[in-house]
């Protein structure tokens, strides 16, 4: 795979919320390729954890913690980069947040939690990547939506409204920004079989109902996102933009 995307290496790579789940394995697809990668969390000891086993892969991985929530965090992390690294080659905005609740029992609270952080704060990254990635004429901005972006579910009213402005904006994005040579596209995958997902798998009636959705035999893995990831961030997909890629075994094909 890696003579496919040599031209990775020593690229500067930020992913959001890398620091476990299906973000750590899009860092570390890119740290094997020896990217430069900073991935960001807000538990410090986890993140501490993610970034020596990036560094194993390419010592120049580094972490940077923090609430994305906040708009003062993203404006650090982005200068703490450039600082670092003198560039932001390729932005991925995988940090999101769900709050399972009956659309009923959804306070204001748990909607701003929800939208502010998936929705919001991958603007706002956006927006302070792109200052620089504008003026480089160059940068991929890949966003990881979901396929909630597409259809409804239980429990995920804000997560669904979340997921469906963030492919629009996806759009908007790659509309302003083209004429710059930067590209915005996004990532919509199903449901992962992660080390986060374990206890919400443990409701049989759930996993059996999500499995009977999905028609290829299974649940995704975190490589099935890391690869449309890595291609969206390649030379390969120098002339794709404002698309959005759904990695959901078919669930949406119905």
């Amino acid at each position: 795979m890696s003579s496919y995307f040599t031209e990775l290496a020593g690229k500067t790579i930020i992913v959001t919320g890398g620091s476990k789940g299906i973000g750590k394995d899009i860092a570390r697809t890119f740290a094997e390729l020896k990217a430069n990668v900073i991935v960001t969390g807000r538990d410090e000891e986890v993140l501490q954890k993610a970034v020596l086993e990036l560094q194993e892969l390419n010592p120049r991985c580094m972490g940077i913690p923090g609430d994305l929530s906040n708009l003062s965090v993203i404006q650090q992390l982005i200068e703490t980069v450039v600082t670092e690294f003198g560039t932001i080659d390729v932005l991925v905005n995988n940090a999101g947040v769900n709050i399972a609740k009956a659309a009923m029992e959804v306070t204001e609270a748990d909607w701003d939690t929800v939208l502010d952080l998936n929705l919001k704060s991958v603007f706002f990254s956006s927006q302070a990547a792109a200052r620089h990635m504008l003026k480089q004429n160059s940068g991929k901005i890949i966003n990881i939506a979901s396929q909630m972006a597409f259809v409804g579910y239980y429990k995920r009213a804000a997560y669904c409204a979340s997921k469906g402005g963030l492919v629009q904006l996806t759009k908007a994005l790659a509309v302003e920004w083209a004429e710059h040579g930067v590209t915005v596209n996004a990532v919509a995958p199903t449901f992962i079989e992660t080390e986060l997902t374990e206890k919400m798998f443990e409701d049989v009636d759930f996993k059996s109902d999500v499995e009977n959705r999905i028609l290829l035999n299974g649940l995704a893995k975190p490589k099935d996102i890391s690869g449309a990831v890595l291609y969206l961030a390649s030379d390969m997909a120098g002339f794709v933009t404002g698309e959005t890629i759904k990695v959901d075994g078919g669930w949406t094909a119905i």
